[in-house]
């Protein structure tokens, strides 16, 4: 588990969704995915800076796999930026530490 984004279950999720009252934005990733490595030191700093006013939660798709398919994950890394419960954005692919805090700043 990192530092700033916790590691959290698909079992986990639903109710962390219906109870946060801050932003969450979710990390959907795999360990054999060569860009999640390359994005996890991203991820990372992008949580730390967020701390304050998200929560930044990583999800194993292989460990979780019937999350796929309910959130649409099609590909991975894939981050979604919930407020209130739904969708509000979506991030596939590499992506900087400025454009991870972007979507949590829309």
């Amino acid at each position: 588990m990192s530092q700033y984004a916790s590691d959290i279950s698909e079992a986990n999720l639903d109710d962390e969704l219906l109870q946060s009252k801050v932003p969450m934005l979710v990390d959907f990733w795999a360990p054999w995915c060569g860009p999640c490595r390359a994005r996890s030191p991203a991820v990372e700093a992008a949580a730390q800076k967020l701390s304050d006013g998200a929560k930044v939660y990583k999800v194993n798709v292989d460990d979780n796999p019937s999350v796929s398919p309910r959130c649409g994950i099609r590909g991975t890394p894939t981050l979604i930026l919930f407020k209130d419960g739904r969708e509000t954005n979506r991030l596939v692919g590499l992506a900087s530490k400025e454009q991870i805090e972007g979507l949590v700043n829309l």
